[in-house]
C-alpha cells in the first residue's frame, strides 16, 4: 500500500491538488516526469489505469519503489528515454533542471491526442517579481506552522534560470493555448491540452 505521507508538507506537495484538478477524473495512462520520491505518481494511480514515474536519480527511484510498490518507476533521463504516449503527463519542480524549450516540447510530444500536460515549475525571481513574491512569505510561515515540512530526501537542487515572464513567453510560443498561472509559494503552472486528432 502506498504511503502518501499526508502529514508532511512542502511547496511542491502543496500544489499537488492543483495538478490533479487540471486532469481528467479517469484516464488510461499517466507519466510523471522527474517523479522524485513518487508521491504525485502514487496519487495519479488513483485515477489512471497505469502510471509511470521517471527520474534521473537512482536513489530517488529506489525510494519511490519502496514507498509506492503499485506504481512503475523507471530510472532514466527523460530527454533520451524512449517514452510512449500518455493521456496525462505531469512534471513538478523538474523543468528548471532541463533545457526548457526541449523539455516542454518533449513532454507535449508524449501526449496522446486530447491528452493533458501539467507542469509545475519554479521561476527565478526578478526585481519586477519581488513585490508579488513577498506576498507568499506570511502564507508560507502559516503553512509551516500548521503542517510538518517534509524533508527533501536528498533530491538534487538547482537554481532556476528563467523568470516568470520568460517562462510565460516561451511556453505560449511553444504550446499555443497553454494556460499559464503564477502562484504564491514561488511556483507557476502550465496546463495544456493536446488537440484531438493531432
Amino acid at each position: 500500500m502506498s504511503d502518501h505521507r499526508n502529514h508532511e508538507w512542502n511547496h511542491n506537495v502543496h500544489y499537488h491538488p492543483l495538478v490533479l484538478r487540471a486532469l481528467p477524473e479517469r484516464c488510461e495512462s499517466a507519466l510523471d516526469v522527474g517523479c522524485g520520491d513518487g508521491l504525485l505518481a502514487a496519487k495519479l494511480a488513483a485515477r489512471a489505469g497505469h502510471v509511470t514515474g521517471v527520474d534521473s536519480s537512482p536513489e530517488m527511484i529506489e525510494l519511490a519503489r519502496r514507498r509506492h510498490p503499485g506504481v512503475e518507476f523507471v530510472h532514466g533521463d527523460f530527454m533520451s528515454w524512449p517514452h510512449g504516449r500518455y493521456d496525462v503527463v505531469t512534471s513538478v519542480a523538474t523543468i528548471h533542471h532541463m533545457a526548457f524549450d526541449a523539455a516542454l516540447s518533449r513532454m507535449a510530444a508524449a501526449l496522446r491526442p486530447g491528452g493533458t500536460l501539467v507542469v509545475l515549475g519554479v521561476p527565478r525571481t526578478s526585481p519586477a517579481d519581488l513585490p508579488y513574491e513577498l506576498l507568499g512569505v506570511p502564507y508560507n510561515r502559516l503553512m509551516k506552522a500548521l503542517r510538518r515540512e517534509a524533508q527533501a530526501d536528498g533530491m538534487p537542487a538547482r537554481q532556476p534560470e528563467m523568470t516568470w515572464a520568460e517562462v510565460r513567453r516561451r511556453a505560449r510560443r511553444l504550446l499555443p493555448g497553454v494556460r499559464c498561472r503564477r502562484h504564491l509559494l514561488w511556483r507557476y503552472s502550465l496546463v495544456w491540452c493536446r488537440p484531438p486528432g493531432r
